[in-house]
């Protein structure tokens, strides 16, 4: 492929995966509640969007969970991979291998496992059932991303640690978090975004006094799209991407 048909194939890529959210941007000024002619511009679907106490009510429930979700997946996650990376014990290729399996398994299976785990222990469908659902799905992405970051390591630099009088806890906390730091950014962005990208698994374990972003943006998507619809999801794109931005900007600065 020549310099010009490397250009052109990218441009396409590019214009494929991200030509629906220029259109979802767009037709949220358009002045029109449902047609997709153009009718005008106008920020009133923002506007009111922000009068909206119940969206805001339901988009503040999003953010405490996809934080805390982030959060505890994240902790989990750097103690999941550290224990794999540093210490061999019995059935460790086994148990590494299930992380895969719980990544690769369809949400609506986890979905259900959950739904029935809860309700054999008889937990009530709320917040506390959203936030154990999410963490655990979120864990293992985590784990494998930190794992990863960890395998490209040196084993002798931790060796090296122990010679000089490094206990685990110092080497966990001087070496391996320092190093470890990009991927472990990566994972809690990870988290947040599936968390609060979540349907299927937050349609099962949730209870009806407690709803998330996804699943009221599904319940007015079955009304008909709507311009303040594509205003919300034009702001959730917004805060996305000045979230990779953040991250990209931190770690290029941890870089130089």
């Amino acid at each position: 492929m020549n310099r010009w048909t490397q250009y052109a194939y990218l441009t396409f890529v590019y214009l494929f995966l991200y030509a629906p959210l220029g259109l979802l941007i767009v037709y949220s000024f358009n002045t029109a509640t449902y047609s997709l002619l153009w009718h005008g511009f106008t920020f009133a679907w923002y506007k009111t969007l922000l009068a909206d106490s119940n969206l805001a009510n339901v988009a503040l429930h999003s953010l405490e969970v996809g934080l805390l979700t982030a959060t505890f997946a994240t902790g989990i996650g750097i103690i999941t991979a550290t224990c794999f990376y540093r210490y061999r014990f019995f059935a460790r290729k086994f148990l590494h291998s299930l992380m895969f399996i719980l990544i690769v398994m369809p949400d609506l299976v986890l979905g259900i496992a959950f739904l029935i785990l809860f309700t054999v222990l008889k937990i009530e469908p709320g917040f506390c059932t959203l936030l154990l659902a999410h963490t655990m799905l979120c864990a293992p992405f985590v784990t494998v991303t930190i794992f990863s970051r960890l395998s490209s390591f040196d084993q002798q630099l931790f060796e090296a640690a122990r010679d000089l009088g490094a206990n685990e806890l110092i080497i966990l906390w001087r070496i391996i978090l320092p190093l470890v730091l990009p991927a472990i950014l990566a994972g809690w962005l990870l988290s947040f975004t599936l968390s609060l990208d979540d349907v299927m698994i937050s349609f099962f374990v949730t209870g009806p006094d407690f709803q998330t972003l996804p699943l009221y943006i599904y319940s007015l998507v079955r009304l008909g799209i709507n311009p303040e619809l594509n205003a919300l999801c034009s702001v959730v794109f917004a805060l996305t991407l000045c979230a990779v931005i953040s991250a990209h900007i931190f770690l290029t600065r941890k870089k130089i």
